[in-house]
């Protein structure tokens, strides 16, 4: 049987037009961090890049040796700027970002380890000095399901903010976005992308 994060966490990977609340557990993921415009840096390429062979290539070890295997998940981003203006004022270069793949359970430190060797050996991990293992605690959040293009998230992230707002809430940690689909393979109306914002009291 093959093992599926979002069959054990629905709540995590399906959301619906309008903003609901939740609590997300803590997580372990893949991670590697950079800074940036995503449609032009190196850096964010080779980040994901190498993500991805990692996460396939942990899964590979894992299969040879007669464990059970795990769906590879859709890649994540947490998003942020050491002046928010930066999202705003189209100044992308200065945007920060921490892309991510969740991992189950059964990975480990030393797996990932020897999944990185094999992948930088082949030439497939060209951000493999910035791959870390790591645990993700984001507890409550509020999050809304994007319909379209990223270019036109706007609207979305404005609505979820209102609804933070409305609850007595105000954004702790950074912004989250779930890619659940291609961009290579669907059409940008037909793009979906769960966004998500961590949350705590309103001071």
């Amino acid at each position: 049987m093959t093992v599926d994060l979002r069959r054990a966490h629905p709540g995590l990977y399906r959301a619906p037009r309008t903003a609901e609340r939740l609590t997300v557990p803590p997580l372990s993921y893949l991670v590697v961090d950079g800074i940036g415009d995503p449609s032009t840096a190196p850096a964010y390429t080779a980040a994901v890049q190498t993500l991805y062979a990692v996460s396939y290539g942990t899964r590979g070890l894992v299969k040879a040796a007669g464990g059970e295997v795990w769906t590879v998940m859709p890649l994540e981003g947490l998003w942020w700027a050491d002046d928010w203006a930066a999202f705003t004022s189209g100044h992308r270069d200065e945007w920060r970002w921490r892309m991510m793949i969740a991992q189950p359970e059964v990975v480990t430190a030393p797996m990932v380890a020897e999944a990185l060797e094999l992948a930088v050996r082949k030439g497939r991990a060209p951000a493999g000095e910035r791959l870390r293992l790591e645990v993700l605690d984001e507890g409550e959040a509020l999050q809304v399901m994007h319909h379209g293009p990223y270019a036109e998230e706007g609207p979305t992230i404005a609505a979820l903010h209102a609804s933070i707002s409305a609850l007595g809430l105000a954004p702790s940690g950074p912004h989250h976005e779930i890619y659940l689909s291609d961009p290579r393979r669907s059409a940008p109306e037909r793009m979906r992308t769960i966004l998500r914002q961590p949350v705590a009291p309103a001071q």
